[in-house]
């Protein structure tokens, strides 16, 4: 089974503007729908706080932690789908600075679920 370490918009979750926390993330990944094509082991869940500089190094201190790379790093689709969008990065900025600084694939959304 495929790993992935998913990051998702902290500002999203902790407001409560249509993103009820990770779950949904949780259930897309474990069920293999939405954008995952197959059933992945979620090894870290990481929260993008503004202006997120801490993004990248918690997500290397999470592989350390639990001692597991994962296979792609997905950008939950809270993040990439937010309404407004984040005033600091593009997800595909997001994502490419995360690709090169841990040499491993990012993938934009995680899900397809409604309200």
């Amino acid at each position: 089974m495929k790993k992935v370490a998913i990051v998702g918009c902290g500002a999203y979750m902790d407001s409560g503007y249509g993103c009820p926390g990770e779950w949904r993330c949780l259930k897309a990944a474990a069920m293999g729908e939405g954008k995952f094509e197959e059933p992945y082991q979620v090894v870290a869940f990481v929260k993008c706080e503004c202006p997120g500089r801490s993004v990248v190094p918690n997500l290397s201190m999470s592989f350390k932690l639990s001692e597991t790379k994962p296979d792609e790093i997905r950008l939950s689709s809270c993040l990439v789908n937010s309404k407004p969008g984040c005033p600091y990065a593009k997800p595909e900025e997001l994502a490419a600075i995360m690709e090169k600084k841990t040499g491993i694939k990012v993938v934009l959304g995680t899900h397809e679920y409604h309200l």
